[in-house]
């Protein structure tokens, strides 16, 4: 049985068997983890894959998975001693100003930009409940591109904003298109491949001496900028997770 919805799953839940494939993203607003163990325990084939899944939903979650490919001096703040130690770490490093992220938010809400790590920790001391979140070195001069990858198919555009250092085009960027060289598609490709991500939305910061940052990844993603509408991201998307299904 092939299940296409998170409605239809719900249906079934309690039916399902170890031959049984789920093709979308879990709509579970709160226990999306706690279903995805569970279908992952049962045996159900999911696509996208669990973890991509989770990735997707947590800004931690992906530093902890795919931190290898992120700008060096980028960690999870779970708790106030991670906070401190990475106050050494700046501080040693002479590392100012920096980026802290929000765990669960998107399209460049919950970023914020300190002009020290201390200004940052001063804040903490007064907001317990943001635990846990991102903290990474503020990259001044770099490309900001967004790469889509659905199988086969491969765009990338630059987002700028002059009056903003977050690029999101929601907040305000421009974007122009971006010719994706084999360097970078590999680059990408290995992520995804760590990630267990069948298509992706990934932002990558490139450097002036050419080294790429993987910045955040994504199931979804706007298509402001993008050649590629809506409607045919989402069908090849489909078609894709179909495919897929169909291998298995």
């Amino acid at each position: 049985m092939i299940i296409r919805s998170s409605r239809e799953l719900k249906e079934v839940y309690q039916d399902l068997r170890s031959e049984d494939i789920f093709l979308g993203t879990l709509a579970y607003k709160y226990m999306k983890q706690s279903v995805l163990i569970d279908l992952l325990e049962r045996g159900i084939s999911c696509f996208p894959s669990p973890l991509s899944q989770v990735l997707n939903n947590s800004k931690a979650a992906q530093v902890l998975i795919l931190k290898k490919w992120m700008l060096p001096h980028t960690f999870v703040i779970v708790r106030r001693s991670d906070l401190l130690d990475t106050i050494n770490i700046y501080n040693r490093f002479k590392i100012a100003p920096v980026i802290s992220k929000e765990d669960r938010m998107h399209c460049g809400h919950g970023v914020r930009k300190w002009e020290t790590i201390e200004v940052l920790y001063s804040f903490m001391a007064l907001s317990e409940s943001s635990y846990p979140f991102v903290v990474q070195p503020f990259l001044d001069d770099f490309i900001d591109v967004r790469v889509i990858i659905i199988g086969d198919y491969i765009e990338a555009y630059v987002r700028n904003n002059p009056n903003n250092f977050r690029m999101n085009i929601s907040m305000g960027g421009e974007s122009y298109p971006y010719d994706p060289d084999e360097k970078l598609e590999r680059f990408c490709h290995t992520v995804m491949e760590r990630g267990k991500f069948p298509y992706a939305h990934l932002d990558i910061k490139i450097t002036n001496d050419g080294q790429y940052y993987l910045s955040e990844i994504a199931l979804n993603g706007g298509t402001k900028g993008a050649k590629i509408d809506r409607k045919e991201l989402v069908q090849k998307k489909q078609d894709l997770l179909e495919s897929l299904a169909n291998i298995s």
